[in-house]
Protein backbone atom coordinates (compact mmCIF):
# COMPACT_ATOMS: atom_id res chain seq x y z
CA UNK A 1 0.00 0.00 0.00
CA UNK A 2 1.31 3.70 -0.88
CA UNK A 3 1.45 5.69 1.79
CA UNK A 4 0.04 9.32 0.74
CA UNK A 5 0.72 12.72 2.73
CA UNK A 6 -2.95 12.52 3.76
CA UNK A 7 -2.18 8.94 5.45
CA UNK A 8 0.14 10.20 7.15
CA UNK A 9 -1.14 13.58 8.67
CA UNK A 10 -4.13 11.24 9.78
CA UNK A 11 -1.95 8.70 11.65
CA UNK A 12 -0.27 11.64 13.40
CA UNK A 13 -3.16 13.87 14.32
CA UNK A 14 -4.95 11.05 15.99
CA UNK A 15 -1.91 9.93 17.78
CA UNK A 16 -1.30 13.24 18.79
CA UNK A 17 -4.32 13.84 20.62
CA UNK A 18 -4.14 9.80 21.60
CA UNK A 19 -0.89 11.18 23.04
CA UNK A 20 -2.48 14.44 25.13
CA UNK A 21 -5.59 11.92 26.26
CA UNK A 22 -3.23 9.20 27.84
CA UNK A 23 -1.09 11.75 29.75
CA UNK A 24 -4.30 13.52 30.95
CA UNK A 25 -6.59 10.89 31.66
CA UNK A 26 -4.95 7.20 30.79
CA UNK A 27 -6.02 4.65 27.75
CA UNK A 28 -5.24 7.16 24.65
CA UNK A 29 -3.97 4.16 22.80
CA UNK A 30 -7.18 2.10 23.03
CA UNK A 31 -7.93 4.34 19.99
CA UNK A 32 -4.69 3.94 17.77
CA UNK A 33 -6.02 0.55 16.81
CA UNK A 34 -8.70 2.11 15.27
CA UNK A 35 -7.07 4.67 13.56
CA UNK A 36 -4.87 1.78 12.60
CA UNK A 37 -7.76 -0.46 11.39
CA UNK A 38 -10.75 1.62 10.60
CA UNK A 39 -8.90 5.24 9.18
CA UNK A 40 -5.60 3.62 7.92
CA UNK A 41 -7.17 0.42 6.49
CA UNK A 42 -4.24 -1.51 7.79
CA UNK A 43 -5.21 -5.43 8.44
CA UNK A 44 -5.71 -6.41 12.13
CA UNK A 45 -2.42 -8.13 12.60
CA UNK A 46 -0.07 -5.46 10.91
CA UNK A 47 -2.14 -3.06 12.79
CA UNK A 48 -1.89 -4.55 16.04
CA UNK A 49 2.29 -4.83 14.87
CA UNK A 50 2.58 -1.01 14.13
CA UNK A 51 0.45 0.01 17.35
CA UNK A 52 3.86 -1.27 19.33
CA UNK A 53 5.85 1.75 17.58
CA UNK A 54 3.46 4.01 19.53
CA UNK A 55 3.09 2.15 22.81
CA UNK A 56 7.02 1.80 23.37
CA UNK A 57 7.37 5.47 22.47
CA UNK A 58 4.61 6.31 25.19
CA UNK A 59 6.91 4.23 27.45
CA UNK A 60 10.02 5.82 27.13
CA UNK A 61 9.44 8.71 29.31
CA UNK A 62 8.39 6.38 32.30
CA UNK A 63 11.73 4.32 31.93
CA UNK A 64 13.72 7.17 31.54
CA UNK A 65 12.41 8.38 35.12
CA UNK A 66 12.80 4.92 36.12
CA UNK A 67 16.47 4.67 35.50
CA UNK A 68 17.59 6.51 38.32
CA UNK A 69 16.79 3.71 41.00
CA UNK A 70 19.58 1.88 42.43
CA UNK A 71 20.60 -1.70 41.41
CA UNK A 72 18.79 -3.33 44.40
CA UNK A 73 15.56 -1.57 43.54
CA UNK A 74 15.40 -3.14 40.26
CA UNK A 75 16.32 -6.66 41.12
CA UNK A 76 13.04 -6.47 43.60
CA UNK A 77 10.74 -5.58 40.71
CA UNK A 78 11.77 -8.29 38.05
CA UNK A 79 9.82 -11.59 40.06
CA UNK A 80 7.06 -9.09 38.79
CA UNK A 81 8.11 -8.26 35.48
CA UNK A 82 9.99 -11.58 34.07
CA UNK A 83 6.99 -13.67 33.73
CA UNK A 84 4.86 -10.33 31.85
CA UNK A 85 7.32 -10.86 29.35
CA UNK A 86 7.55 -14.72 28.83
CA UNK A 87 3.79 -14.51 28.71
CA UNK A 88 3.97 -11.62 26.32
CA UNK A 89 6.10 -13.94 24.25
CA UNK A 90 3.67 -16.67 23.65
CA UNK A 91 0.65 -14.17 23.38
CA UNK A 92 2.60 -11.99 20.78
CA UNK A 93 3.56 -15.39 18.69
CA UNK A 94 -0.08 -16.59 18.17
CA UNK A 95 -1.23 -12.56 17.49
CA UNK A 96 1.36 -13.13 14.21
CA UNK A 97 -0.25 -16.12 13.06
CA UNK A 98 -3.91 -14.84 13.55
CA UNK A 99 -6.27 -14.13 10.54
CA UNK A 100 -7.61 -10.37 10.07
CA UNK A 101 -11.09 -11.38 11.01
CA UNK A 102 -9.67 -13.51 14.02
CA UNK A 103 -8.01 -10.10 15.30
CA UNK A 104 -10.95 -8.03 14.28
CA UNK A 105 -13.50 -10.26 16.93
CA UNK A 106 -11.13 -9.74 19.62
CA UNK A 107 -10.80 -6.69 18.69
CA UNK A 108 -14.25 -5.74 18.97
CA UNK A 109 -14.77 -7.51 22.09
CA UNK A 110 -12.14 -5.77 24.03
CA UNK A 111 -13.08 -2.36 22.58
CA UNK A 112 -16.41 -2.98 24.93
CA UNK A 113 -14.81 -4.41 27.57
CA UNK A 114 -12.26 -1.42 27.64
CA UNK A 115 -14.96 1.14 27.14
CA UNK A 116 -16.53 -0.41 30.47
CA UNK A 117 -13.31 0.37 32.41
CA UNK A 118 -13.04 3.61 31.47
CA UNK A 119 -16.43 4.24 32.79
CA UNK A 120 -15.91 3.11 35.86
CA UNK A 121 -12.47 3.96 36.44
CA UNK A 122 -10.94 1.09 38.97
CA UNK A 123 -8.20 2.99 39.55
CA UNK A 124 -10.23 4.54 42.18
CA UNK A 125 -11.10 1.62 43.60
CA UNK A 126 -7.61 -0.22 43.55
CA UNK A 127 -6.19 3.00 45.92
CA UNK A 128 -8.83 2.61 48.08
CA UNK A 129 -7.92 -1.30 48.39
CA UNK A 130 -4.02 -0.75 48.35
CA UNK A 131 -2.16 -3.60 50.49
CA UNK A 132 -5.74 -5.70 50.65
CA UNK A 133 -5.52 -9.04 49.01
CA UNK A 134 -8.64 -10.99 47.05
CA UNK A 135 -5.89 -13.80 46.20
CA UNK A 136 -3.34 -16.01 47.31
CA UNK A 137 0.36 -14.43 46.34
CA UNK A 138 0.87 -17.86 45.50
CA UNK A 139 -1.26 -17.09 41.95
CA UNK A 140 0.79 -13.42 41.18
CA UNK A 141 2.67 -15.53 38.44
CA UNK A 142 -0.14 -17.56 36.97
CA UNK A 143 -1.97 -14.71 36.74
CA UNK A 144 0.67 -12.31 35.25
CA UNK A 145 1.52 -15.28 33.06
CA UNK A 146 -1.79 -14.69 31.68
CA UNK A 147 -2.19 -11.04 31.62
CA UNK A 148 1.68 -11.24 29.56
CA UNK A 149 -0.07 -13.53 27.01
CA UNK A 150 -2.99 -11.10 26.57
CA UNK A 151 -0.90 -7.63 26.82
CA UNK A 152 1.35 -9.71 23.59
CA UNK A 153 -1.44 -10.62 21.82
CA UNK A 154 -3.21 -7.23 21.86
CA UNK A 155 -1.80 -4.69 24.24
CA UNK A 156 -4.70 -2.54 24.88
CA UNK A 157 -6.08 -2.06 28.57
CA UNK A 158 -3.00 -4.50 29.92
CA UNK A 159 -1.73 -1.54 32.33
CA UNK A 160 -4.94 -1.57 34.07
CA UNK A 161 -5.17 -5.31 34.14
CA UNK A 162 -1.27 -5.54 35.45
CA UNK A 163 -1.78 -2.54 38.69
CA UNK A 164 -5.27 -4.45 39.63
CA UNK A 165 -3.01 -7.61 40.10
CA UNK A 166 0.07 -5.61 41.66
CA UNK A 167 -2.15 -3.96 44.20
CA UNK A 168 -5.11 -7.09 44.70
CA UNK A 169 -2.34 -10.17 44.29
CA UNK A 170 0.96 -8.46 45.07
CA UNK A 171 -0.78 -6.65 47.89
CA UNK A 172 2.11 -3.87 47.01
CA UNK A 173 1.62 0.13 47.34
CA UNK A 174 0.20 1.54 44.37
CA UNK A 175 2.96 4.33 44.15
CA UNK A 176 5.10 1.43 43.68
CA UNK A 177 2.69 -0.65 41.45
CA UNK A 178 3.09 2.56 38.91
CA UNK A 179 6.89 2.16 38.70
CA UNK A 180 6.70 -1.23 37.88
CA UNK A 181 4.08 -1.26 36.00
CA UNK A 182 5.79 1.26 33.94
CA UNK A 183 8.93 -1.09 33.28
CA UNK A 184 7.19 -4.26 32.45
CA UNK A 185 5.21 -2.39 29.99
CA UNK A 186 7.86 -0.77 28.83
CA UNK A 187 9.43 -4.81 28.45
CA UNK A 188 7.22 -6.38 27.36
CA UNK A 189 6.29 -4.08 24.53
CA UNK A 190 9.91 -3.78 22.92
CA UNK A 191 10.33 -7.87 22.77
CA UNK A 192 6.20 -7.88 21.60
CA UNK A 193 7.32 -5.86 18.77
CA UNK A 194 10.84 -7.43 17.54
CA UNK A 195 8.39 -10.48 17.33
CA UNK A 196 6.02 -8.11 15.00
CA UNK A 197 8.83 -6.97 13.14
CA UNK A 198 10.61 -10.34 12.43
CA UNK A 199 7.57 -11.69 11.25
CA UNK A 200 7.15 -8.51 8.92
CA UNK A 201 4.40 -6.80 10.45
CA UNK A 202 5.45 -3.71 10.95
CA UNK A 203 4.47 -0.80 8.78
CA UNK A 204 7.86 1.28 10.25
CA UNK A 205 6.62 4.61 8.84
CA UNK A 206 3.12 4.76 9.70
CA UNK A 207 4.38 4.07 13.42
CA UNK A 208 7.49 6.00 14.07
CA UNK A 209 4.91 8.88 12.70
CA UNK A 210 2.57 7.91 15.63
CA UNK A 211 4.63 7.26 18.11
CA UNK A 212 6.25 10.92 17.45
CA UNK A 213 3.06 12.48 17.75
CA UNK A 214 2.20 10.21 20.61
CA UNK A 215 5.28 11.45 22.53
CA UNK A 216 5.01 14.97 21.37
CA UNK A 217 1.32 14.96 22.64
CA UNK A 218 2.19 13.56 26.02
CA UNK A 219 5.05 15.65 26.82
CA UNK A 220 2.53 18.67 26.05
CA UNK A 221 0.20 17.72 28.19
CA UNK A 222 2.42 16.51 30.99
CA UNK A 223 4.28 20.43 30.61
CA UNK A 224 0.97 22.73 29.93
CA UNK A 225 -2.08 21.24 30.82
CA UNK A 226 -1.56 22.57 34.51
CA UNK A 227 -2.16 25.57 33.18
CA UNK A 228 -5.47 24.73 31.41
CA UNK A 229 -8.38 24.56 34.03
CA UNK A 230 -10.72 21.37 34.01
CA UNK A 231 -8.04 20.11 31.16
CA UNK A 232 -8.18 16.15 32.53
CA UNK A 233 -12.01 16.32 32.44
CA UNK A 234 -11.92 17.57 28.62
CA UNK A 235 -9.29 14.68 27.84
CA UNK A 236 -11.55 11.88 29.51
CA UNK A 237 -14.53 13.27 28.17
CA UNK A 238 -13.08 13.12 25.04
CA UNK A 239 -11.53 9.52 25.88
CA UNK A 240 -14.90 8.52 26.25
CA UNK A 241 -16.62 10.17 23.23
CA UNK A 242 -13.51 8.39 21.40
CA UNK A 243 -13.82 5.32 22.17
CA UNK A 244 -17.77 4.82 21.79
CA UNK A 245 -17.39 6.07 18.49
CA UNK A 246 -14.47 3.58 17.73
CA UNK A 247 -16.78 0.82 18.80
CA UNK A 248 -19.53 2.05 16.76
CA UNK A 249 -17.51 2.27 13.73
CA UNK A 250 -16.29 -1.44 14.52
CA UNK A 251 -19.49 -2.83 14.77
CA UNK A 252 -20.57 -0.98 11.54
CA UNK A 253 -23.34 1.08 12.99
CA UNK A 254 -22.37 3.68 10.61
Amino acid sequence: MQWTTEHLVIAFSGAFVCGIINALAGNGSVITLTILTELLGLPGNIANGTNRVGVFMNTIGALAGFSGKKEQEYKKYWPYILPVIIGAVFGTILATQVTHDQFMGVFKIMMVVMLIIILVKPERWLIAQAGKSIMPRWLVWPVMLLIGFYGGFIQMGVGIFYLAVLVLVARLPMLESNKIKAVAVGSFTLVALLIFAYAGQVVWSVGLVMGVAQFLGGWLAAHYASKVPGAAKVAYGILVVAVILSVLKLFNVF
